[in-house]
């Protein structure tokens, strides 16, 4: 059981709480360009160290990887946010367009879903009239409930700059052993890895039920395992040289 509420229940919490009405998140974006910076960038790593190449080029793969690699990322989530922008508003239109064609059609739909919540009778006929009574309400009720829209849409150019730095940041630490020369960077590399990817992996149990330890040790698995199959293939590949 929680032993604290997450905010308050006074009335005026409440209210204001609706009316400021739901915080757009980029934690998500955070973590998924977090886990694949450090994952690709140690994995190359990896692989270049399993070839037995030098520092430097390591250094120089590290560093093209981050940027190319977190560039191309970061535009593919502007990309795939800009489409499902791109679906609501197509979907908001389609409604829109069919509140106006065939209200009466639209206004058993909205009839419909309270049904389906229980109400019935009068309480049915006053849910159906209040809401269909205000047409940025009755669209947003059809928007969430027919289509199954969120409430808020992230911004596109948000979500990619939160990935890309995100991923720039991670996928360098890996690097940061190498980049000072250390005389033996291979072990602190892989240390400062494996501590980035249980870090990350601990932030997704913010939107996850497991706890935080398992989602950390998840993404820890994941990240060493992606980089042993990078350095045994860098290993069996400087064989055939």
């Amino acid at each position: 059981m929680p032993h604290r509420l997450e905010h308050g229940h006074q009335p005026s919490e409440i209210a204001k709480r609706l009316r400021d009405g739901p915080r757009v998140s980029y934690l998500r974006d955070w973590v998924y360009g977090g886990i694949d910076g450090t994952v690709t960038t140690f994995a190359i790593m990896a692989g270049v160290v399993g070839a037995s190449l030098s520092s430097s080029v390591v250094v120089i793969l590290g560093i093209a990887n981050l940027l190319a690699d977190g560039f191309s990322m970061a535009a593919a989530n502007y990309t795939g946010t800009k489409a499902e922008q791109d679906e609501y508003q197509q979907l908001r239109d389609m409604e829109e367009r069919h509140v106006a064609l065939a209200p009466e059609g639209e206004r058993e739909e909205i009839r419909q879903i309270f049904k389906a919540k229980g109400f019935e009778g009068d309480a049915l006929e006053t849910a159906v009239g209040v809401i269909t009574d205000h047409q940025d309400r009755w669209i947003d009720m059809m928007m969430a409930e027919e289509h199954g829209m969120p409430a808020v849409l992230r911004s596109p150019m948000k979500a990619a700059i939160m990935t890309f730095v995100s991923f720039v940041l991670c996928g360098a630490v890996p690097l940061i052993p190498y980049a000072i020369l250390l005389p033996k960077p291979e072990l602190p590399s892989a240390t400062m890895a494996g501590i980035t990817f249980f870090a990350i992996g601990s932030l997704r149990s913010r939107w996850s039920p497991a706890p935080w330890w398992r989602t950390g040790l998840e993404t820890l698995a994941i990240g060493m395992l992606a980089a042993a199959v990078a350095y045994l293939v860098g290993d069996f590949l400087r064989g055939l040289i």
